[in-house]
């Protein structure tokens, strides 16, 4: 057995085939919804929207979404000129620090990305065969589509690699595998980045390590968890700010320290100090 056969993956990449499709859309899909496998979706020609998880991303020609298990979507269709999409569906992958059961995604957690040229060729044209093998009654179509789905899993996977192979002189990549300094690096990077939207999975990715890694060595070390310390974080930068500026709306404060909404930034906040940011910004008045 040669070393390179698992580069990225736990064990064989022998992944479930369940089903292709190609659509060409004039409306909007009617259901928003999720399913329990990974769904590949491929803009193969035109532009619209797509709404995934509470947010809607432009899409075009070349565009590639890869909607993980549990992921809900709906295609929004906004052009008048129609969007057409190639999906593929699949199960049964696992992959090194990436949850059981689903893709890797590029670089910065996306969910849509733009496939660079030579890959946009590769795929279309890998997908132009499957479809012509779906819509086929040759023996072993099973087998032929299989293989066309790995190719175009390694074609992402190697795209992935490459980008962030591209962006490690951005991210937090280990030069050691020592705990302390792993922690060291979670904590640095939360500091330069608490004001965006950061999961533990993201952190995993940018250090490629895995989730479940990280927050168990982070534990260890410090008798507390990468969210904990997260919290802790925006509320301190957040009582920093409402001191410096008590006039700052709670709008203006959530956002300035990561989060979306007032409503859960209030609520942290509170839990965080015992008292509301509303009033805490009251007292700083005095």
């Amino acid at each position: 057995m040669c070393a390179e056969e698992y580069e990225f993956t736990e064990g064989d990449l022998n992944p479930r085939f369940l089903f292709t499709c190609f659509v060409e859309r004039t409306e909007a899909e009617q259901n928003y919804h999720a399913h329990d496998f990974i769904e590949i979706a491929v803009i193969l020609k035109g532009n619209g929207r797509f709404y995934i998880d509470g947010e809607e991303y432009d899409v075009e020609q070349g565009n590639m979404i890869i909607l993980n298990p549990g992921t809900y979507h709906r295609s929004l269709c906004s052009s008048d000129q129609g969007i057409a999409e190639f999906y593929m569906a699949f199960s049964g992958v696992e992959f090194k620090n990436c949850k059981a059961g689903c893709m890797p995604l590029f670089p910065g957690e996306k969910i849509v990305s733009k496939m660079p040229e030579k890959m946009k060729r590769d795929i279309f044209k890998l997908c132009t065969s499957m479809k012509k093998e779906w819509e086929s009654a040759n023996p072993g179509r099973y087998f032929m589509l299989k293989a066309y789905l790995i190719q175009i899993i390694c074609l992402i996977v190697r795209e992935i690699l490459e980008e962030k192979k591209g962006k490690a002189g951005e991210g937090c990549v280990f030069k050691s595998t020592g705990k302390k300094y792993v922690v060291e690096q979670i904590m640095k990077y939360m500091e330069e980045h608490y004001p965006e939207k950061i999961s533990l999975e993201h952190i995993a990715t940018n250090m490629y390590l895995s989730s479940y890694y990280i927050s168990k060595i982070f534990k260890s070390e410090t008798g507390d968890t990468p969210i904990n310390y997260l919290i802790s974080l925006r509320m301190e930068k957040a009582r920093e700010i409402l001191d410096r500026n008590p006039e700052e709306t709670v709008q203006k404060v959530a956002a300035a320290v990561g989060y979306e909404d007032a409503y859960h930034f209030s609520k942290a906040f509170k839990k965080y100090y015992g008292i509301s940011p509303l009033y805490y910004k009251g007292r700083a008045k005095i």
